[in-house]
């Protein structure tokens, strides 16, 4: 199985997929997840920390779904230290982003299911 497959089944196994507007998965110990969905088969996954009064993104990503392919990929990916972006527009792709964003997301996922994330 590929990585844009691991992704979509780790996903759809978190619930992600079922997400009409917006959630929060919760694990004890752990920074709520929220996941928004942006558009149609387009999401946001974010943990968010306060700092100084203000909530920060930290990490935050946003995922592309191809339910017939069963496939999903990053689109980019956010922290304190920066933003990258797999599609800095349409006539180029950022190979190295593409590649890393998409295997810290597997990563990720496979974290977050390991680390008991529900929904609230």
């Amino acid at each position: 199985m590929d990585i844009y497959s691991r992704i979509y089944h780790k996903l759809e196994s978190l619930g992600i997929l079922d997400v009409t507007e917006s959630i929060h998965l919760k694990s004890s110990g752990f920074m709520d997840l929220v996941i928004e969905k942006l558009g149609k088969n387009h999401y946001s996954l974010t943990h968010y920390f306060l700092q100084n009064g203000d909530l920060c993104p930290d990490p935050d990503m946003e995922i592309r779904v191809f339910p017939k392919e069963k496939m999903a990929e990053a689109l980019s990916y956010q922290d304190q230290f920066g933003y990258r972006k797999v599609y800095p527009d349409h006539n180029h792709i950022n190979i190295r982003a593409k590649k890393e964003l998409n295997e810290f997301l597997d990563t990720w996922l496979k974290n977050l299911h390991e680390q008991g994330f529900k929904r609230a």
